[in-house]
């Protein structure tokens, strides 16, 4: 049996160029901060990846702080701000979530409330971030980011965003102008696992969290990730013209079309989303089922967030939302990537097709 891979969302297969620059840098034997001549090739290493990296993003290189993972890189913005309010929305990934003292609720649509933010800054007038992230995971639904951060810049707050699945598929929010800043992670986008990063606004000040060597500008002591930082940057420059996405819609529109014909509920269908992911429910069937089900037909698809997998509970997305029990208890996410072809929408049709006839003959035995 072939399978097939539709959970790009969750960690994207590794890109070609990102592999081969990782198995370049690691023939670099040097630690990048030591000043002989193997320390300097393993700095021009880390260097030129943050320079790519810094170029999907829009920003100078001394603007990017590598971190291990996306998840650092929002503990570092959400506590290294020195901010006592964090006003986080409801939708935003655990990593965030973790360290808000306010939850910004959304709408029906899973879009930021922004009068509620406009009055919960208002309430309070004490220092603030707050966090947003660009595109939610689970629904792929595009937030209002830059109008946001206009509220809270009305009120003197700071903005963060959650990038993660923004990159590569839409125009990153504007550090310095829209943001102060911005989390990214490398396998989202056909890197490898294990390597982040947080863009900064140009003279920021930011208090690190892992304290002790002088690396990443004092804001984030430990020796780099070498062969993680060039995959990244390798992986950065190969997605930032974002030339395959409408093709990737076209694929995910169709498919949507299909699962529609066969009673499936296409969740947050009335917002702006990216291309490449469709949250959708088989109300009467859990999420579990269906993900097993779907793979045992040789389809890999999840049911949220894989941060959250193994959590027998419901999504705190879809919840927030406002969705009926038993519908968000039947959705699941399919992500689609550059390696996903008309044949894979197929088979993920041919599969939950079956899957609702088996179903319908339950049910009518």
């Amino acid at each position: 049996m072939t399978f097939v891979y539709l959970d790009h969302n969750a960690t994207a297969p590794l890109r070609p160029e990102a592999r081969e620059a990782m198995l370049a840098a690691l023939e670099a034997v040097g630690n990048p901060s030591s000043v002989h001549r193997f320390g300097r090739e393993a700095r021009r290493l880390v260097e030129t990846g943050r320079a790519r990296v810094a170029a999907l993003a829009g920003v100078a290189p001394a603007q990017i702080v590598f971190t291990g993972s996306a998840t650092e890189a929002n503990a570092l913005a959400l506590t290294g701000l020195g901010r006592r309010r964090v006003l986080v929305s409801a939708i935003e990934h655990d990593s965030a979530l973790a360290w808000a003292t306010d939850r910004i609720p959304v709408g029906g649509d899973g879009r930021v409330d922004l009068d509620a933010l406009d009055r919960m800054l208002a309430e309070d007038a004490g220092p603030a971030v707050v966090s947003i992230m660009a595109v939610n995971n689970e629904t792929g639904v595009i937030q209002p980011v830059a109008e946001a951060a206009s509220v809270a810049r009305r009120h003197g707050a700071l903005v963060h965003c959650d990038a993660v699945q923004a990159a590569g598929r839409i125009a990153l929010p504007v550090v310095g102008v829209e943001v102060d800043a911005l989390s990214l992670s490398a396998h989202k986008l056909g890197g490898p696992q294990g390597i982040g990063a947080l863009v900064l606004r140009d003279g920021l000040p930011l208090a690190p969290l892992l304290r002790g060597g002088a690396q990443e500008g004092r804001r984030r002591a430990g020796t780099e990730n070498v062969a993680g930082i060039a995959g990244f940057g390798a992986a950065a420059a190969a997605v930032a013209d974002r030339a395959d996405m409408p093709r990737i819609a076209a694929l995910r529109d169709d498919l949507e079309r299909r699962l529609a014909a066969e009673g499936a509920v296409v969740l947050g269908a009335g917002a702006p989303r990216v291309a490449n992911t469709s949250c959708v429910a088989m109300p009467g069937v859990t999420a579990e089922t269906q993900v097993a089900a779907l793979d045992l037909a040789g389809v890999a698809v999840s049911a949220g967030s894989a941060c959250s997998s193994g959590k027998v509970r419901r999504s705190h997305v879809l919840e927030a939302m406002g969705l009926p029990a038993d519908l968000a208890e039947s959705a699941i996410r399919i992500s689609l990537g550059p390696g996903t072809d008309a044949a894979a929408i197929d088979r993920c049709a041919a599969a939950w097709a079956d899957l609702t006839r088996r179903r319908r003959s339950r049910a009518v035995a």
